[in-house]
């Protein structure tokens, strides 16, 4: 049994004992370092098969034994390893006691004490010789093989496929050192396009355990493709189990590119099927016309041959973004559709026009041009700037009836910003007389000025919020609670509610799902209908003046809201044309508030309706889509 140095002899206990006779009996060659990387320990087996005494082996003796050419890559990994504490994984030779060298796999781990400090290394000498002698064999066939583990990792790629992917000479997957690969690590070597389908059928194999056959094209050590046809089969123990997957991929780019060239004229009738509207069209790799069917452009096509299009355009100037971005997409090579732009027609006269086009490579996968098609769709905008200038219109009114409603609650909005800019006033009082005693109570006079600041603060949450109902913006649609904004509304009204002597309730349903959309103009919506209710019951003499406000989930999983009142109600020859603009029950009235409620209601994707209540009164409510329906 081998000693360790001139270190002191010390009693080993039991456990000891059985722990030393266990790593000098067990089939492999163990051994121990200091942190520094100095051999400390080597077991039975180390000393026999290197035929050398402990002597000649602790230390940096065992450098003797590693062949020539290997020992510099070995002290090298093995220094980087102790700088950086991480596990040691190298291959390299060794001579044996007979003289001759074996291939081993050299594995070490540190072992650490609590604080983290490397105390040693315990390592093994795995022999790899024979597998080495297959991988020598796999080198020098005119393949590109590998071999993976049974998780699909790589585990080991030929000389020639690691020249072709461009691997350092000292790559581990060269010299079959299983580092633990995932079973995907070689998805980035392949065209993005292929990336995905090997992403699938890759890990489905691998689950039938069947051999299998994909193509698909490797990115070189220069950046270019080749595409490949990769057979995989399983080799298996006599019991069946998945040892690794054995893999040769032959080069197959001559074949797709002669497959390509057949197609090619089936192609080019295919794309202009796909694209197909009033014309068709070709450019070089210029980008300039080199051919444009008769009824191009309304007429005189052969004037634009030799031009691009951006000759012709006339919105260049106006719309620069969209020219950037149809130029980046064109260096790019990569397809574009209904790109509409502003153009001279044949005779002169101003047309939009609307263009598809996938790009064209040749057989060598060079760039030639696009082909595409093009059409006449200055119909088209033109209903679409109509369109466009009535929504503008639509927003608007919207945007009148808010006004309309906020100066209904002048009183109420004066009487929200009064009180906080009185009780700002009278802390800030009490802050000054604070500062007037001897000595100054200056933590009563900082207690007064957070009170100012609170104050302050919350008369800037009321204008802000009765900002955001004035001014005019687009609508910006997001997630909000639903119940939240209808407490706010009934907050924005309060005063013109106390005015007509209404009593308002609320049955909001607890954990009501959030909604999307745009809060001011939902809030409108609300708002709207709250003043209409409270101005109707003003009829009222007798009997209570009721508001009942509610929201719940609705069965088709949206939200349902009902503003029902106890006022005179609805004629139901009428409760449909309450909706219609210009139609109204009230002497100074508009006729537009609902119209612009139901507009905004419909736009977001619900329903806006009326209904008589009973015993007396009107119920307005309004459905909003749930989020999945509503995204």
């Amino acid at each position: 049994m081998s000693t360790e140095g001139n270190r002191p002899v010390k009693a080993l206990t039991s456990s000891d004992q059985e722990l030393r006779l266990l790593v000098e009996t067990i089939p492999a060659l163990v051994w121990r370092a200091g942190p520094e990387g100095n051999i400390e320990y080597v077991n039975k087996r180390v000393l026999e098969y290197l035929g050398k005494p402990l002597g000649g082996i602790i230390g940096w003796g065992w450098m003797e034994s590693v062949h020539p050419d290997d020992v510099a890559f070995k002290v090298k990994t093995w220094l980087k390893n102790l700088e950086t504490e991480t596990p040691h994984d190298v291959v390299c030779r060794f001579r044996g006691a007979d003289g001759q060298y074996r291939w081993f796999e050299v594995c070490a781990e540190p072992l650490r004490a609590s604080d983290g400090t490397v105390l040693s290394w315990y390592g093994v000498l795995i022999d790899i010789d024979d597998r080495r002698k297959l991988q020598a064999t796999l080198n020098v066939i005119p393949a590109h093989a590998w071999y993976a583990a049974p998780s699909g990792g790589l585990t080991f790629v030929n000389k020639r496929t690691a020249d072709y992917l461009g691997l350092p000479q000292d790559h581990p997957l060269r010299f079959g050192v299983d580092i633990g690969a995932p079973w995907d690590a070689h998805i980035p070597f392949l065209h993005p396009d292929d990336q995905e389908g090997s992403r699938k059928d890759w890990p489905a194999k691998m689950r039938t355990g069947e051999p299998s056959e994909y193509s698909f094209r490797v990115r070189n050590a220069q950046g270019r493709y080749r595409w490949f046809l990769s057979r995989v089969e399983p080799l298996r123990a006599s019991d069946g189990t998945l040892l690794q997957w054995i893999g040769l991929n032959l080069d197959i780019e001559e074949l797709k590119c002669a497959e390509q060239a057949l197609r090619e004229s089936e192609w080019k009738f295919r794309d202009y099927a796909e694209t197909a509207s009033d014309w068709f069209w070709e450019i070089g790799p210029d980008y300039k016309f080199t051919l444009l069917t008769e009824n191009a452009f309304g007429s005189d096509p052969a004037g634009r041959i030799g031009t691009a299009c951006w000759d012709h355009a006339l919105d260049l100037e106006t719309e620069p973004e969209k020219w950037r971005v149809l130029t980046a997409t064109l260096d790019s090579r990569k397809p574009f559709r209904d790109f509409v732009y502003y153009s001279t027609g044949g005779d002169g006269s101003p047309m939009y026009v609307k263009a598809s086009g996938k790009p064209v490579l040749d057989a060598n996968g060079d760039f030639r041009g696009y082909r595409g098609t093009g059409s006449d769709v200055t119909a088209t905008m033109r209903a679409q700037e109509e369109h466009e200038r009535l929504r503008r219109l639509e927003s608007d009114l919207a945007h009148m009836n808010r006004l309309s409603m906020m100066g209904e609650l002048v009183a109420s909005l004066a009487h929200e910003i009064t009180q906080p800019v009185a009780t700002a006033r009278n802390n800030a009082r009490a802050a000054l007389n604070f500062l007037d005693k001897q000595p100054p109570d200056l933590g009563e006079v900082r207690e007064a000025l957070g009170c100012v600041v609170g104050d302050a603060d919350r008369a800037g949450v009321i204008i802000d919020r009765i900002r955001d109902h004035i001014k005019k913006t687009p609508p910006r649609k997001h997630r909000f609670d639903l119940n939240e904004a209808i407490n706010e509304v009934i907050g924005l009204s309060q005063s013109a509610i106390a005015e007509n002597g209404v009593s308002v309730q609320t049955r909001l349903a607890e954990g009501l799902a959030p909604v999307e959309g745009d809060r001011v103009q939902l809030q409108q919506v609300i708002l709207n209908l709250v003043l209409n209710a409270a101005e109707a019951m003003t009829a009222v003499d007798k009997g209570a003046r009721d508001l009942l406000i509610s929201s719940e989930q609705s069965r088709t999983h949206g939200v349902l809201v009902t503003v029902r009142d106890s006022g005179p109600g609805i004629d139901p020859e009428h409760i449909e044309r309450v909706f219609d603009a210009f139609y109204t029950t009230k002497p100074s009235g508009m006729g537009m508030g609902l119209s612009i409620c139901r507009s905004i209601i419909d736009a977001h994707g619900g329903r806006l309706w009326a209904d008589a209540a009973e015993p007396r009164g009107a119920a307005f409510q309004f459905t909003l889509p749930g989020l999945e329906r509503s995204s």
